[in-house]
């Protein structure tokens, strides 16, 4: 307990960057808590280590608590958009490109199946398909391939 007392500056840097990297490498930005708790572990480190504070653990409480919370009421409701803007695309593969010679008839049911990497898919189509037709994959749902006519 003595080390940390007498490099408490340090101390509250090296807390705050784990508190960073735990935020965004193991929660992926998840929660916020973690990331205005090292930012203020870290700042108040820093102006600690520059002269700006006096290194105590009573200073380092405050400076941590006022910090933390100027952080939660800055950076709240601009991180929290930012999570919210969700990219909607969908994302295009090889799986997608697969084509194949349909053996069975289908329809938008999706009552027939077909059999890829070990799997049996349900095949739907917009348009009924007869057996026979060759079909390449146009969408890909749980389970489900979109198929159309090549």
């Amino acid at each position: 307990m003595d080390f940390i007392i007498n490099n408490l500056p340090e101390a509250l840097m090296i807390l705050g960057v784990l508190a960073l990297i735990i935020e965004v490498a193991v929660l992926g930005m998840s929660t916020f808590i973690l990331l205005f708790l090292g930012i203020s572990l870290f700042a108040t480190g820093l102006m600690m280590n520059v002269g700006l504070l006096d290194d105590s653990l009573a200073t380092a409480l405050w400076s941590n608590t006022l910090i933390t919370a100027a952080c939660a009421l800055l950076l709240w409701k601009p991180l929290k958009r930012m999570q919210e803007n969700v990219d909607s695309k969908e994302v295009k593969s090889d799986f997608a490109e697969l084509d194949f010679v349909l053996a069975d008839d289908i329809d938008e049911q999706g009552l027939t199946s077909h059999i890829y990497s070990g799997i049996a898919w349900r095949l739907k189509s917009k348009q009924p398909l007869s057996a026979g037709t060759h079909v390449k994959v146009i969408k890909k749902e749980v389970g489900v391939m979109w198929v159309e006519a090549i």
